[in-house]
C-alpha cells in the first residue's frame, strides 16, 4: 500500500454509545464513548470525526484524550464553539454518536530522548494527557514525561497541589492535574487568569525556566511535544530552536472530510524535496515543528 493510502483500512465507522458526559466551567465537557474499534487502535495525537446531531450534516474533529483498548472506551474533551458542539453537549448517557476513527498520525516518542516535555494549551490538552499515559506505560524504556498545561478558562478538572517536586519551578507554582499526579507524571499549570497555584504567564515561560536549569547532558535527552492554538505552537517551536531540541507539533485546521479526500486542511510543509502541501487530517496532525514553522 502506498504512503498516500496508508490510512485506508485503519479508520472505522462506529455507532458509539455515550457512557458518561461531564460538564465543566467555561462550557467544557468530557465525553466517554464506547468505541471499541477506535479504542483498540488510537494513539496519542489521533482524533475522531463525529456527528454532533442528525440535524447537523458536518462532522466535527475532536482529539482523543484517553483510550482504554481492553474496556473499549475513549474520552473526548471539548469546548462549545458554535452551534454544532452545542448539539453535542445535549447528548445524554445512553445516546449514540456516530464517529470515524481513529484518524491521523500521532506523536512519535524516541527512547533516545526520554525527557519528554509535553506542552498543551486549551483544547490542546487532550493529546498531552493521552501521551502522558502512553509514556507512563512505557516507563521501562526510560521515559520521564513532564506536562505543562495552560488555559485562560477554568481547567476541565479540579487542580490540586502537586505531590511531585520539579526543579526550576518558581515558588508557589504547585497546581497540577490530579490524574497525572496519580500516574506519577509531574505537571504544572499556567494561566493569565489568576488561578491559585498556577504560573502567571504563558506555557513557554514555564517551559523556558525548566529547560534553562537542565545540564547539557539532560538537555540532550529532551524532546518537546505540543498541541494548542497556532500562536502557541509557533512560540513553542521557537523555544525548541532556542534550546536546540527536537519538537513535534499537532496542528489544528478546519476539516470537511477528515479522511484525506477533500484536501481542505492542507498546509505547507518543508520536505527533503522542497515545500509540499500536506493534509493535516491523515498526513498529520503531528508534524516536525521545523517543517511547519521555519525560521
Amino acid at each position: 500500500m502506498s504512503a498516500q493510502r496508508a490510512h485506508r483500512g485503519t479508520i472505522f465507522v462506529e455507532d458509539a454509545r455515550v457512557l458518561a458526559h461531564q460538564p465543566y466551567a467555561g462550557q467544557q465537557y468530557v465525553m466517554r464513548l464506547a468505541a471499541p474499534e477506535t479504542a483498540a487502535r488510537a494513539t496519542a495525537g489521533s482524533f475522531v470525526h463525529l456527528t454532533v446531531d442528525p440535524s447537523v450534516p458536518m462532522r466535527r474533529p475532536l482529539s482523543i484524550m484517553r483510550a482504554a483498548p481492553d474496556e473499549g472506551w475513549i474520552d473526548l474533551l471539548y469546548k462549545i464553539h458554535g452551534d454544532g458542539l452545542k448539539h453535542l453537549a445535549a447528548r445524554r448517557v445512553g445516546d449514540t454518536v456516530n464517529l470515524l476513527g481513529p484518524i491521523g498520525q500521532g506523536f512519535r516518542a524516541d527512547p533516545a530522548r526520554p525527557r519528554a516535555l509535553l506542552i498543551g494549551g486549551g483544547v490542546g490538552i487532550p493529546p498531552m494527557v493521552f501521551l502522558a499515559e502512553t509514556l507512563r506505560d512505557r516507563a521501562e524504556e526510560g521515559f520521564k514525561p513532564f506536562a505543562i498545561l495552560g488555559s485562560e478558562l477554568p481547567f476541565p478538572f479540579t487542580a490540586r497541589p502537586s505531590t511531585i517536586v520539579i526543579p526550576g519551578m518558581p515558588d508557589g507554582v504547585i497546581a497540577a492535574m490530579p490524574l497525572l499526579d496519580e500516574w506519577g507524571v509531574p505537571s504544572r499549570l499556567t494561566s493569565k487568569s489568576g488561578f491559585p497555584g498556577c504560573h502567571d504567564g504563558f506555557v513557554t515561560d514555564l517551559a523556558r525556566l525548566w529547560l534553562a536549569q537542565l545540564p547539557p547532558a539532560a538537555l540532550a535527552e529532551v524532546m518537546i511535544f505540543t498541541c494548542g492554538p497556532t500562536p502557541m505552537l509557533k512560540a513553542v517551536a521557537q523555544l525548541a530552536r532556542e534550546f536546540d531540541v527536537p519538537c513535534q507539533v499537532s496542528l489544528e485546521e478546519y476539516m470537511a472530510c477528515a479522511v484525506g479526500g477533500c484536501a481542505g486542511c492542507a498546509v505547507e510543509v518543508q520536505t527533503p524535496a522542497g515545500p509540499a502541501m500536506k493534509r493535516v487530517c491523515v498526513d498529520g496532525p503531528v508534524f516536525d515543528a521545523r517543517d511547519v514553522f521555519a525560521g
